[in-house]
């Protein structure tokens, strides 16, 4: 396991690289740690895939020293990792945040990316989640307070109805424990400030690659799951597409239901290779 500070305008981002093979990049959502994936790398690795988890910029071991943020930001650091580590194209593995902005990657530049997971993926129009409603309820410095690190973390556990991973009380205490610096929490501030004020569109009827959508069953941040992801698969008809409700899992079902979402991913990789001739 190698960990690569990947320089990009603006600051550089921390890549940790396991495996060897194709490239899959997994990308985590807002104020969550790459650590997330830890399950679902193995199954990348054993399936013969170079894995490489980004932290966000602003989040974990990335630099706290960017002034953008957002869908779009996100976006520009995918593909900047993709052309850093020279092994593209490469599957995207986007969660939340991560998930729209894999889109945006992929429809930007389609050379790079010749898959998609995405995981708990917020389209436009969808009601307000807990997060949204967070910041539309509080002052606008109010994430980037000292008060911070614990009010994430109660929304962050808020968030994962049904199983939970073993180490999710110490993954917890690490997303905590990262906001204790003002770098951070300043980041975490300007993007959930950007999701809920910026209006970016996310084309998912403009995607051409394979594509697998993933969504709890559990998910606090959807009214009805299920309605979501038929919503995103309706709108994904021009690609090969497959989706999955994961049971017992809220909105990380990728650190819930590893078991589940891992072999999905496997699934993805299998369908992007036989396309390719592989």
């Amino acid at each position: 396991m190698d960990t690569l500070h990947l320089t990009v305008p603006g600051g550089t981002l921390a890549v940790t690289v396991q495996g060897d093979g194709p490239l899959v990049v997994l990308s985590p959502g807002m104020g969550d740690l790459a650590a997330v994936f830890r399950d679902v790398v193995p199954a990348v690795v054993a399936a013969g895939y170079r894995a490489a988890t980004v932290d966000l910029r602003g989040h974990g071991a990335s630099a706290t020293t960017f002034a953008e943020h957002g869908l779009r930001a996100t976006a520009a650091d995918l593909l900047a990792v993709v052309r850093g580590l020279g092994q593209g194209p490469a599957v995207l593995v986007g969660h939340s945040v991560s998930a729209g902005a894999a889109v945006l990657a992929a429809v930007e530049a389609p050379d790079l990316v010749r898959g998609l997971a995405l995981l708990s993926l917020h389209l436009p129009g969808d009601p307000p989640g807990r997060v949204a409603h967070l910041m539309t309820r509080v002052q606008v410095a109010a994430l980037a307070g000292p008060w911070a690190p614990s009010a994430w973390a109660a929304v962050y556990r808020s968030l994962h109805r049904g199983r939970t991973a073993p180490w999710a009380d110490g993954h917890v205490t690490d997303v905590r424990d990262a906001l204790r610096d003002a770098g951070r929490r300043r980041a975490l501030h300007r993007l959930a400030r950007s999701l809920v004020t910026e209006e970016v569109g996310i084309p998912l009827e403009r995607v051409t690659v394979p594509a697998v959508v993933v969504h709890g069953a559990l998910d606090p941040e959807f009214p009805d799951p299920a309605a979501e992801l038929r919503r995103a698969l309706d709108r994904l008809g021009g690609t090969r597409a497959a989706g999955l409700l994961v049971p017992e899992a809220g909105h990380y079902p990728h650190s819930q239901r590893a078991d589940v979402v891992g072999p999905a991913v496997v699934d993805l990789l299998a369908v992007v290779a036989e396309g390719a001739g592989a």
